[in-house]
């Protein structure tokens, strides 16, 4: 999957500000503008709702662009598309070089930059065709747009959580992983602002925890932080259910942090109490890193305040 840019010296950012002349969409190999950025109606995720995602923060700096854990986000993305059979022939290579291209020509100082790859156009969907035989090939699309400016107050103060009316299915083959089947998660999201909440977390079908509903989940225990085991970390027993939580880039990047910190972890299944009866909680994602969370619903977490660990880790995560 190669991808010819055709660049001009006249396109390079400096990193300042916004040029709209040199805002482009990438699709299928190709950058046009946002006006002529569409894909068939035939696609699969629009008739179907198949396909993944990607959402990466990146910055631009005097020196180039800066896609955070780039490596991170397409390896995820290749190993869901295989397993999903969605495609077994990403080329992560020349995907990453295609999402760096998009947020340098967009020339926001912050970025937020969203890689998209569908089930393709269900007009060329032959038998045996999915997961890259008989020809197929999916719709590419990535988007870059100004990333999202959290006020201060967000981290300082901390947030308030809701519990979502939804629950996480283990058994749906789908869960786990970053499908555009987010329709629920907006409501339930929705629902929560409603309420003055900043997030609203899930609970499985089985009543375990799973996490925000555009996060993972930390909780803080005795000075040990403990979250839910995500997919591809469930035992290798065959009794063992799947897990329908999402791999999170940035709840890696919480675990490396506590390791070189010295702050012990554990993954394991969660109840409710965990999460209640916790000293401290916090949700992360790739947008926000380290959100700390004050209250749930009508109940205060801790002392209500973000905690001590809490700030400790946001801080080994941004440093």
């Amino acid at each position: 999957m190669g991808y010819p840019f055709g660049m001009t010296d006249d396109q390079t950012s400096d990193g300042q500000g916004v040029n709209d002349s040199c805002e482009s969409v990438f699709i299928d190999g190709e950058m046009v503008t946002r006006e002529d950025a569409k894909v068939s109606a035939f696609d699969a995720a629009f008739q179907h709702g198949v396909g993944l995602f990607e959402t990466m923060h990146a910055f631009t700096t005097a020196d180039g662009v800066v896609v955070e854990d780039l490596d991170e986000h397409m390896d995820r993305l290749q190993a869901s598309a295989a397993q999903l059979g969605l495609s077994d022939d990403l080329k992560t290579g020349a995907l990453g070089e295609a999402v760096v291209e998009t947020v340098r020509r967009a020339r926001y100082k912050n970025t937020r930059v969203r890689l998209t790859v569908t089930g393709g156009d269900l007009n060329l969907l032959q038998s045996g065709a999915v997961g890259g035989g008989g020809g197929h090939r999916p719709t590419v699309m990535i988007q870059a747009q100004p990333a999202t400016d959290y006020p201060d107050e967000m981290f300082e103060n901390g947030v308030m959580a809701t519990i979502a009316e939804a629950r996480a299915n283990p058994l749906d083959p789908t869960a786990g992983h970053k499908t555009l089947n987010y329709w629920w998660r907006l409501r339930e999201l929705q629902a929560a602002a409603a309420k003055g909440a900043g997030e609203s977390i899930v609970l499985q079908v089985s009543n375990h925890l799973s996490g925000g509903c555009v996060s993972n989940l930390f909780v803080v225990s005795e000075g040990k932080l403990i979250t839910p085991i995500a997919q591809g970390e469930e035992s290798g027993e065959a009794h063992a259910l799947p897990s329908p939580v999402l791999p999170g880039i940035t709840r890696a990047r919480v675990m490396e942090a506590a390791k070189k910190m010295g702050v012990g972890f554990e993954v394991r299944m969660m109840s409710i109490d965990d999460l209640l009866d916790a000293d401290e909680v916090f949700l992360t994602n790739s947008s926000w890193k380290v959100l700390p969370v004050v209250k749930v619903e009508a109940e205060v977490i801790g002392n209500g305040e973000p905690g001590a660990v809490t700030l400790r880790v946001r801080d080994g995560v941004l440093g």
